[in-house]
């Protein structure tokens, strides 16, 4: 089943079910796609959907934080809430070993060895991990991290 299907299928349930907030939290991800695919003009596939919905969890972390300053705790909980739905659909997000793991082989294949390789590193990297829920600071501190050690 397509993740279109089955957001189609989630929004009947939740529909019958009554919960609410489910219902608009998939209804905004099926308008972002819908954006997204009109933006594009073309049908979105699964990796960039991935990504849409990235940015939604994204939206929403920056949300919080501006709740939390505000000392808007009930917001704070919606938005959390939110997030949960969202990654819900979203593959299971890689650890931070199994993305180590993976920075590593990137430079060892790449030959990289200063920060001047940064670039080539990162890019690599994150065309790898191309619609997986990843946090690119983390990358990017890992691959620094490791290009500053020195060891291939």
């Amino acid at each position: 089943m397509s993740l279109s299907d089955r957001l189609s299928e989630d929004l009947k349930q939740a529909m019958k079910a009554k919960d609410q907030l489910r219902v608009d939290v998939i209804r905004m991800i099926k308008a972002a796609l819908l954006n997204k695919d009109l933006e594009l003009k073309k049908n979105l596939d699964d990796a960039e959907m991935s990504r849409v919905m990235t940015t939604l969890i994204k939206q929403r972390k920056e949300s919080v934080e501006h709740y939390q300053r505000a000392k808007r705790d009930d917001l704070v909980q919606k938005e959390l809430r939110e997030i949960t739905i969202i990654e819900s659909y979203l593959p299971k997000a890689l650890s931070e070993e199994e993305i180590a793991q993976l920075v590593e082989t990137v430079v060892r294949e790449t030959g990289a060895t200063t920060l001047k390789d940064m670039g080539s590193v990162m890019k690599t990297v994150m065309a790898r991990l191309a619609g997986q829920m990843v946090d690119g600071k983390q990358i990017s501190d890992l691959v620094r991290a490791k290009l500053q050690s020195g060891s291939p």
